[in-house]
């Protein structure tokens, strides 16, 4: 019986690293992406292809990649994004095209570029931030997801494709960090959060994993909110 095989955008660090790690000790072939030359450590079985999910050109090597490498494909999490918070009046261009370019753009070419390796009965997951709080464009740019994934979930039902999406709550990420955001602040929401902790980013893998399961065959258009219990439009990824 051959591997089921997983295509990751943003894994080498964060959520996306954690969900290859699960996926492959569960016998998956992975393959992510990252746009960092920095080696991460993941199994050497592991591949790694830097694509850039702005760059259409970026995506279209990296599905031929995984077709060359895995023929087709059972799961595509579309992790790869960017957060840039601020509000109205400091909020650039630069920073505006980057929130849709990366979060946006990139996830809806990189899924319709992988639309012939995808097998029938594959599975999508979206990672959808927070946004409210963070500022305009960064609200609307993550927000724009949601609708996005329970659109598809239905554009692609025929083919049996189920798209859905994870909502990290408070997870601690390198994400944070080059935010200026540090580990002692963000230990500290977890006297917030309901279960008592702040989450790591194997918690969300476990959802992944959990939604690209046949477990979860008769789930799509939803949205898996993973949070400790509270919210998750009130931190950053």
């Amino acid at each position: 019986m051959s591997k089921p095989t997983a295509l990751i955008t943003g894994g080498t660090s964060g959520i996306g690293e954690a969900t290859a790690r699960t996926l492959h000790a569960r016998g998956y072939r992975v393959m992510v992406t990252g746009v960092h030359d920095t080696d991460p450590g993941l199994p050497q079985d592991i591949a790694v292809v830097h694509a850039d999910t702005r760059s259409l050109a970026d995506t279209d090597r990296l599905v031929g990649r995984a077709r060359e490498t895995f023929g087709s494909l059972d799961l595509l999490f579309l992790n790869a994004g960017v957060s840039r918070p601020g509000p109205i009046e400091t909020t650039d261009e630069a920073a505006f095209d980057a929130l849709f370019d990366i979060n946006v753009k990139g996830s809806f070419f990189t899924l319709q570029k992988s639309l012939p390796p995808l097998n029938e009965g594959a599975s999508v997951v979206f990672t959808v931030g927070a946004g409210e709080g963070l500022g305009a464009a960064m609200t609307a740019a993550k927000g724009a997801l949601l609708p996005l994934m329970r659109a598809l979930s239905i554009e692609l039902a025929p083919r049996g494709i189920r798209v859905n999406a994870v909502s990290p709550g408070a997870i601690k990420t390198p994400a944070y960090r080059k935010m200026g955001i540090s580990d002692e602040v963000i230990d500290s929401w977890a006297e917030g959060i309901p279960l008592g902790r702040v989450g790591v980013p194997a918690d969300v893998a476990e959802a992944v994993a959990f939604l690209a399961s046949g477990a979860a065959g008769y789930i799509t258009g939803n949205n898996l909110v993973v949070s400790g219990g509270t919210g998750v439009h009130t931190r950053p990824l």
